[in-house]
């Protein structure tokens, strides 16, 4: 029996994971059924949703923002998306009107929201005691096509943005608009609030400006680098190393934020929050045990709210330094879904080699050859792909794909987020490399993050340097930057332990599944989809060498925190899930063990079309987290004992 200790007390279903973290990314569906259940939207558990993963689940803090926005500024025909600034409206605009035929009509309100009624001294006036939303406004029938572009690009709001808002307007005027609808309070002492906001003509084409409300203008206001200091290219370019002399934010950083601040920056650090992030991220690319230093450093990373953010960045890069030459781009291997759909729905389209197998790669290569001609010697505009990738855990030849990305000129795009850039060196074989820092990087539940590196040595980097650094727009929350910075200070540490428990638990549970030296006929896990067995050769190539500090390299493979079961039998996998003790729900990285049914999750609509790809509906993932490998070890026995038993009756 397992111990009191091992034992894991699950969160209710529909409730934050942690249970009452008011800013969760992940929602508890602990059985098999509740999963299938909100997938099928059963009455029972839209009632019981409390939260959700924040790109699909729309959070109540800003549900309860945009029904005061709605009855402020909405007809009884209209629902309305917030966004953060006027360019995410028009690229939701744009979006939009590329989508529907006739194209729907949209408004766009502008709302500033300041706490003592002063004008923002700048664009951006979340640092200076105010907040600015853009409400997009449409038709009612056409929510499923908007929340679309908030899924698939992760530019909406976050919810510590909308409670921002909630706070400056104060409980007074929020119930002065919605009433009863109100809810509870946001705030136990209510500002003065004062709110504007200019609202655009109904108009089906997208405008080539976009007018601030002159009442929060300052006609000779021009911020500096320490006005606004939230802006990219205002921070120095110098990247530190250990010989150099600390400067003065390295001071800062390692004194004043470790020492007084044990955790979090105060609330007006944001921008020291960001740089320290964007820092730390450069430093482990660049770290020394990389043989051969690319000259990364903190001016080549771009941070966006969600790690879909930057994904969506990147192919809009790669449009835009190619724009005039319509190509389409090449999604290699079985990504994360919405990936696919960024690199089909804007721009030309995307050619999808899903199995991200040798086969595909020779698929791959009769693609360009066959389509290349004297005057076109460029036939695709991008290729993006996973390493590993999510959920098969399969390892793109990155070396070949290299090779004929030089040959052919087009952009290499690898999202890194699985393999996470400690473990992996794929900055060597990309353009750009984008990351998830939702995941491991915090390893907490309660912030959304995305970073964007450029390698300096590539080909394109002159171009995609000059078109970030000249439409780069600084949309992460302040304070979700704070949280992340915090979350982020022990990462090589938390990964570390991560990495060793997985690969544990995945050779355990190897040794009682078909893929073992010794398979029995009782075994009803086919396989174990990991890193260390699955494309090997491709994952080997690109992992980082053991830290010189590592004493014991040979009980650290490196090969990562995510694995995936297939089985025998659907009444298996059920059973295994729902007898295993962690919590459960969606993401990955976390600090704590989670498991899905992830293809019932992110492909309940197209089970078929995954399956062709080797993507089977049974499919269990696991994230490991940093419990005692003794714990864990109960937990998958005491999974894997029901998962036989259900077979057998």
């Amino acid at each position: 029996m397992p111990s009191v200790a091992a034992q894991q007390t699950q969160v209710p279903v529909g409730f934050s994971i942690p249970a009452l973290l008011p800013h969760a990314i992940s929602v508890s569906l602990p059985t098999w059924k509740d999963n299938v259940a909100y997938e099928e939207g059963e009455p029972w558990i839209v009632a019981a949703m409390q939260t959700g993963y924040p790109r699909f689940f729309i959070h109540k803090s800003i549900q309860k923002l945009a029904a005061l926005c709605l009855k402020k500024f909405g007809t009884p025909q209209e629902l309305c998306l917030l966004l953060p600034t006027p360019k995410t409206a028009q690229a939701c605009r744009a979006y939009l009107l590329a989508h529907t035929n006739p194209p729907i009509q949209t408004r766009i309100v502008e709302f500033v929201i300041c706490s003592d009624g002063n004008p923002p001294a700048s664009r951006n006036g979340d640092d200076e005691g105010c907040l600015e939303l853009q409400i997009i406004l449409f038709p009612k029938e056409n929510w499923p096509l908007v929340k679309s572009f908030w899924q698939h690009t992760g530019l909406g709001i976050s919810s510590r943005r909308a409670e921002r808002g909630l706070a400056l307007l104060g409980e007074k005027k929020i119930r002065e608009v919605l009433g009863d609808e109100a809810g509870p309070a946001v705030a136990e002492e209510e500002p003065t609030a004062a709110a504007a906001a200019v609202v655009e003509a109904e108009t089906p084409a997208p405008r080539a400006s976009y007018s601030k409300n002159r009442h929060y203008s300052r006609a000779n206001a021009t911020p500096s680098s320490s006005s606004n200091p939230t802006s990219h290219n205002s921070i120095s370019n110098s990247t530190p190393n250990s010989s150099s002399k600390p400067d003065a934010f390295e001071t800062y950083h390692a004194q004043y934020v470790e020492q007084r601040y044990g955790r979090n920056l105060p609330a007006s650090s944001a921008a020291v929050a960001k740089l320290a992030l964007r820092r730390r991220i450069a430093g482990v690319l660049e770290g020394e045990e990389i043989s051969g230093g690319r000259g990364i450093n903190e001016s080549d990373v771009w941070l966006f709210p969600t790690g879909m953010a930057a994904i969506w960045t990147a192919h809009q890069a790669c449009l835009a330094i190619r724009k005039g030459d319509e190509k389409r781009s090449v999604c290699f291997g079985f990504p994360y879904a919405d990936t696919l759909k960024v690199f089909e729905k804007w721009g030309p389209g995307c050619t999808f080699l899903g199995h991200g197998l040798a086969s595909d790669i020779t698929a791959l290569s009769e693609l360009l050859a066959s389509s290349r001609t004297s005057d076109d010697p460029h036939p695709v505009l991008a290729l993006v792909c996973e390493f590993p990738s999510n959920p098969l855990l399969r390892s793109a030849d990155l070396v070949e794909i290299r090779r004929l990305a030089d040959e052919y000129g087009f952009v290499v795009i690898v999202d890194e987020t699985v393999g996470n850039f400690v473990n992996v060196e794929v900055m060597e074989w990309s353009d750009i490399v984008v990351s998830s820092l939702t995941k491991v990087f915090s390893g907490e539940t309660n912030v959304m993050g995305g970073s964007l590196v450029l390698n300096p040595l590539s080909k394109h980097y002159p171009l995609l340097k000059a078109h970030l650094e000249a439409d780069y727009e600084d949309i992460y929350f302040g304070e979700d930057a704070i949280f992340m910075e915090r979350n982020s200070r022990d990462f090589l540490p938390r990964i570390k332990t991560i990495n060793s428990n997985a690969e544990h638990m995945c050779d355990f549970l190897r040794s009682r599944s078909l893929a073992s030296s010794s398979p029995s006929s009782n075994f009803v896990i086919k396989d174990v989809l990991y890193p260390k067995w699955t494309s090997p050769e491709n994952y080997l190539r690109c992992r980082r060498p053991a830290p010189a500090s590592d004493a014991s390299p040979e009980d650290n493979g490196r090969f990562g925190g995510l694995f995936s079961l297939t089985f025998t039998n659907a009444a298996s996998s059920k059973a295994f899930f729902d007898a295993l003790d962690c919590v459960k729900g969606p993401s990955l990285g976390t600090n704590f063990t989670l498991a899905s049914p992830y293809v019932i999750l992110a492909h309940y609509q197209e089970l078929d079309w995954a399956a062709k790809y080797g993507v089977e509906s049974t499919l269990v993932r696991v994230s490991v987290g940093m419990e005692s490998e003794e714990v864990l070890k109960i937990w998958f026995e005491k999974a894997l004992d029901a998962a036989e038993k259900a077979a057998s009756s």
